[in-house]
């Protein structure tokens, strides 16, 4: 809302902001002598020996008089080379080199080709149909007892290298035609619809096969292309302008496809209409891989997802698994106008690509199902893994300068995602959303098929608002971290004085990393609403307020920033809460930042556990999941202390939770609120994993009747609480149950939840179990996180975790290749989870002289949080045990 306060109209022409250097400076890029303008590709698999057959013929635009030609090549034995000029053979025997570190191939010849000539490059080649899940590559699955393979790809970031020769970056748009040669029975599928099918003799079977063409594409980058052969079932609807398809393998049921079709055609539509933009190809394709890295791709026209983020059975998956796949659709969808559309010039613009299509699919989800409340969600959601991240001295800016290959996938992170969609939030409400949405026409309408830098989506912004957002904007993208503002009031007049400082979860920012002034939208809350044209813009600056009865910053938390109140302030903001003057999002966003701000030296302990007890009546379940984050940091940091002080943490949980979850308790109707569905669930699972016998009966007896035949007998919103409660209790019985469930469950997510379960034991026996199984033949690559998460939560297991990892590191590398995502994933849940310097030493140590290319960034920050957990230990163990012991939770494992 707008209020009497100077406006922003003319804000930040003049603040200062770290210039960004040449990002484009020292990049390992391909040279400008040759533009690729079409690809003609074949490909045929062989599931015998896992390899295909491969044909490229890519037409040039020489730019420059030429010797050589490179291009980007990876596993791949190139077994023949040809290069015409006009119509004539220019040779059919140059010079081929490789170099393996950056990936390239040249290919040099005696005489020049000369600049403005149009030419044409052919290989043939073999490629691996590899099990990196990267490129093209095979995936595996189960249908009547036998294993079956289907041919797919993942490109993104740089592994259509790893498919066909190619110039593998994303600025070096060309068209594609693509043919696949495959068995009459199997599915052939690419970014476009198939124009022909012809029979044709197979060099690898000596048979008959079938070739499919497809139409050939408009401009696009490499990392979007794909293509997928296999035997496939479809469901498919026509409520859209054009086709839209799901495809899942034989051993699914094709209708648990329905909800995300559905939800695809409807979602298609509200984003041609909101862009003004029609999407640009003849069918929209979405296919459930058994095996794939990340949660979904947004290959142009034929999108790929995990089975878990695509498929969804109402009977066998609860409510946060429905939003989930909304959120994962959505969000892909968003992509084929934002990346796809319009591309990024090079990587360290990903988080236009990542960051945009998060935001919209928040955006998208409200509008589709606003009885979830998920900008409520966000705040808990979003906004706080972003600070999270960004808290450590490790993280960095929204734009990083991306100079390698292997460097690329280290900022698929919750900066590029989540700090990149609140950057666009925060600017969305600062320019108004209206306004902020034809911007984004705009930006749409001029760089289509083109490739952009963040300044392009600035001017469309300014452009549209009149504003000068890219000098406001530049200085949240390319410098790290944000501020933590600190209010202090003047008791003898209506002024607070707010001043801005970097912010670490370490405590120890040095002077020349607080040099940053960030424009900071203040977004004043009082009785008379929500003034949003306060910025601060300078380190210290005097405002004026209508009354300190009451008032809070950052309304909603749409800012970028945690907040800093005196004791007093804080206090009253709690009572505000109880007299409903605070939104959700206030609540949430305010216990948020106590709890950030306490673990880092702002504060004490004591005062966010006190804050939390009273809250204990709070009526909302996205304040309650915040609650209880906050606390389950605090156990964290703590699980290594003494037993009494970790009871006396667990009961006073249980002291919040078990009357709330009594009172909502834990059946479901079959139209129960989706709010409601997810605060029944949490409170459960925090009751039954603190103790709460009654609880604890409960899920015991529902899991002796699952066990008994009754598949019924657990409501799917609280399995997986209803699992961890029973190992948590039990032993070998329960254990063998659920890794039975585990390896013979037909869906994706009843397999998951139990895989995930199983790392919820104590015993040092069900431990080794639980780990001999990340690097068996039972767990996929996709998955082997899922079963070491659960270990984190109890001392014996994040040093179980240390010792699995240096003791299987070979085998921990072959699996999960550092070039890939699943290596960061796996060193910082084994080396994060500890707590004191000791152990970080031996942690630093383990890694000296070890390569850690390719996972350097999530170690770095595995130390940061540890280094972080250290120092909170050492200022605030005596303040948290005087406090339980106060409040009567030392007392033989505390009060109920």
């Amino acid at each position: 809302m707008k209020a009497q306060a100077p406006t922003t109209s003319n804000l930040g022409l003049n603040l200062p902001y770290s210039a960004s250097l040449d990002v484009s400076k020292g990049r390992e890029v391909l040279p400008t002598n040759v533009k690729p303008l079409h690809y003609d590709l074949t490909l045929e698999p062989n599931f015998e020996k896992f390899t295909y057959e491969g044909k490229v013929v890519i037409d040039l635009d020489v730019k420059e008089e030429t010797r050589s030609i490179s291009l980007n090549s990876l596993e791949i034995d190139i077994h023949s080379t040809q290069i015409l000029v006009g119509s004539n053979e220019f040779t059919s025997s140059p010079t081929i080199t490789y170099n393996k570190d950056a990936q390239v191939t040249t290919i040099t010849f005696d005489k020049s080709i000369p600049a403005g000539s149009q030419a044409q490059l052919t290989h043939t080649f073999t490629g691996q149909l590899n099990d990196k899940m990267a490129g093209f590559y095979r995936s595996s699955y189960k249908h009547n007892g036998t294993t079956k393979y289907l041919a797919t790809t993942q490109m993104e970031p740089t592994d259509a290298r790893r498919a066909f020769p190619c110039f593998d970056e994303p600025a070096l748009k060309a068209e594609y035609t693509i043919t696949l040669i495959a068995d009459k029975h199997h599915t052939c599928l690419s970014n476009m619809d198939h124009v022909s099918e012809v029979e044709v003799e197979s060099t690898i079977t000596g048979g008959k096969r079938k070739a499919v063409t497809f139409r050939k594409t408009p401009l696009m980058s490499t990392y979007l292309l794909a293509f997928i052969v296999g035997e496939l079932k479809c469901v498919e609807t026509n409520d859209f302008r054009v086709p839209v398809r799901v495809f899942a393998t034989p051993d699914k049921d094709i209708e648990h496809g329905r909800f995300s079709l559905e939800l695809a055609a409807k979602t298609l539509d509200f984003y041609e209409k909101t862009f003004d933009s029609e999407f640009p190809l003849p069918k929209m394709d979405m296919v459930a891989v058994p095996d794939f890295s990340a949660g979904a791709m947004e290959n142009w026209g034929l999108i790929t997802y995990r089975v878990v983020d695509l498929l969804f059975d109402a009977k066998t998956s609860g409510a946060s698994t429905k939003e989930r796949i909304a959120e994962v659709v959505q969000h892909e969808l968003a992509h084929q106008w934002f990346g796809n559309l319009v591309t990024m010039d090079f990587w360290e613009g990903l988080w236009l690509n990542e960051g945009f299509a998060t935001w919209m699919s928040w955006y998208s989800c409200n509008k589709f199902y606003p009885e979830w409340k998920v900008w409520q969600s966000y705040v808990t959601d979003t906004l706080q893994g972003a600070l999270s991240l960004d808290s450590l001295r490790s993280s960095h800016p929204i734009e990083v300068p991306v100079k390698r290959a292997d460097e690329i996938n280290q900022i698929f992170d919750a900066i590029s995602y989540s700090k990149g969609s609140c950057v666009l939030r925060m600017i969305s409400k600062y320019l108004g959303e209206q306004t902020f949405m034809e911007g984004i026409r705009r930006y749409l309408k001029k760089h289509a098929y083109g490739n952009t830098k963040t300044e392009d989506l600035w001017a469309a912004l300014s452009d549209a608002s009149g504003k000068p957002v890219e000098n406001i904007m530049n200085i949240w993208t390319k410098n790290v971290g944000y501020p933590v503002i600190t209010v202090n009031e003047d008791t003898n007049s209506n002024t607070i004085k707010v001043k801005q400082n970097r912010f670490l979860r370490t405590a120890d920012v040095k002077a020349e990393e607080d040099q940053t002034l960030f424009p900071v939208f203040l977004g004043l809350r009082t009785k008379e609403g929500v003034n949003e044209d306060l910025t601060l813009s300078e380190r210290e600056q005097e405002f004026n307020i209508p009354d300190k009865d009451f008032f809070k910053l950052n309304a909603d938390h749409s800012g970028i920033y945690r907040t800093l109140y005196s004791p007093t302030r804080l206090e009253k903001l709690g009572q505000a809460a109880k007299k409903g003057l605070l939104t959700v999002e206030d609540r949430a966003g305010m216990i948020a930042d106590a709890g950030a701000l306490a673990s880092s030296g702002y504060g004490k302990t004591s005062g966010i556990l006190s804050l939390v007890k009273s809250f204990n009546s709070e009526p909302e379940f996205v304040v309650w999941s915040e609650l209880l984050s906050r606390i389950s940091s605090i156990r964290s940091a703590w699980v290594f202390e003494p037993e009494p002080t970790r009871n006396a943490l667990k009961s006073f949980q249980r002291s919040l939770v078990s009357s709330q979850a009594h009172s909502k308790g834990w059946s479901f109707t079959a139209d129960e609120d989706h709010i409601q569905a997810q605060f029944k669930a949490l409170l459960f699972g925090s009751a039954g994993l603190t103790g709460d016998e009654k609880i604890i009966a409960a899920a015991q007896d529902m899991f002796a009747k699952f066990k008994a035949g009754d598949r019924s007998a657990i409501h799917p919103n609280i399995r997986g609480s209803v699992y961890a409660i029973v190992l948590r209790n039990g032993g070998q019985e329960e254990y063998d149950t659920l890794l039975h469930e585990y390896k013979t469950a037909n869906d994706a997510d009843e397999r998951n939840t139990a895989l995930r379960s199983l790392g919820r034991v104590e015993s040092a026996e069900l431990i080794e179990r639980t780990l001999a199984l990340p690097l068996s033949d039972h767990v996929k690559g996709q998955d082997v996180y899922l079963p070491l998460g659960g270990l984190r939560n109890e001392a014996k297991g994040i040093e179980a975790l240390w010792r699995w990892m240096t003791g299987n590191w070979d085998a921990i590398e072959k699996k999960c290749p550092p070039g890939l995502t699943m290596l960061s994933n796996v060193v910082q849940i084994c080396s994060s989870g500890f707590t004191t310097e000791a152990q970080l030493d031996e942690v630093r140590t383990w890694f000296e002289g070890r390569s850690t290319k390719g996972f350097d960034r999530a170690l770095e920050q595995s130390c940061d949080a540890v280094t972080a957990k250290a120092k909170w230990l050492g200022r605030d163990r005596g303040d948290v045990e005087a406090w339980l012991r106060e409040e009567g939770f030392m007392k033989e494992g505390g009060k109920l």
